[in-house]
């Protein structure tokens, strides 16, 4: 309806790239694997393509309503997309962290060899306790307020929380970039609240009308 309203449309060469894009995004190669994959989804072709033309008119209508509201948005929330590269273990043992805490400061040992000693899921304690590139909005509250407060690189004084104690290195913080990967983040944030305003009020009148 918002479309129509403001006269978007499909184009057909838009509605085939966007359906080349999600084979590729679900590895259909050929007719036959796209077939299988249909069948499996219970979806027709025609489903196929109705969901192709919705995704291309969300962009369209994404970029039609927001994307003067952009760089405003940045500009006011730029502090949430700054983001933390850390490394944590969690220890059930409170005098173990900080016995180990002070050893990494007396470069006793590596965060490296205290992740590979006690960590107990294989895949995270090959990357040496590494968490990822995280948001404030990832981290609990007591760990955001501590690794948002430093100078990296930099080992944090162990963290209790519900009696776990977390040994948290903090390797870099990075300073968000508008570029293109965080301008369409921020796009599809927006169209995202919008959408769910709009059905929010649908609903409503489904109530009235019930």
């Amino acid at each position: 309806s918002a479309a129509q309203q403001n006269q978007i449309q499909v184009e057909l060469a838009e509605l085939q790239q966007m359906a080349d894009q999600l084979r590729s995004q679900n590895t259909l190669w050929s007719a036959e694997e796209t077939w299988v994959w249909l069948q499996t989804h219970r979806l027709t072709l025609d489903d196929f393509e109705e969901i192709a033309r919705e995704q291309v008119l969300s962009a369209k209508l994404a970029q039609h309503l927001f994307a003067s509201a952009v760089e405003p948005f940045f500009a006011e929330h730029q502090l949430d997309y700054v983001q933390v590269i850390l490394y944590e273990v969690v220890l059930d043992d409170p005098d173990l962290a900080l016995e180990l805490f002070y050893s990494l400061q007396e470069q006793e040992t590596s965060f490296f060899d205290i992740a590979h000693r006690y960590i107990p899921d294989p895949e995270l304690r090959r990357k040496g306790g590494y968490s990822g590139s995280l948001r404030r909005g990832d981290l609990r509250p007591e760990i955001s307020a501590a690794v948002f407060a430093t100078q990296p690189p930099q080992i944090l004084r162990p963290i209790v929380i519900n009696r776990q104690s977390h040994l948290v290195w903090v390797e870099e913080i990075v300073q968000p970039q508008l570029d293109e990967a965080l301008r369409s983040q921020i796009l599809q944030e927006l169209f995202s609240k919008w959408l769910q305003r709009q059905v929010a009020e649908l609903m409503k009148l489904v109530e009235v009308t019930l």
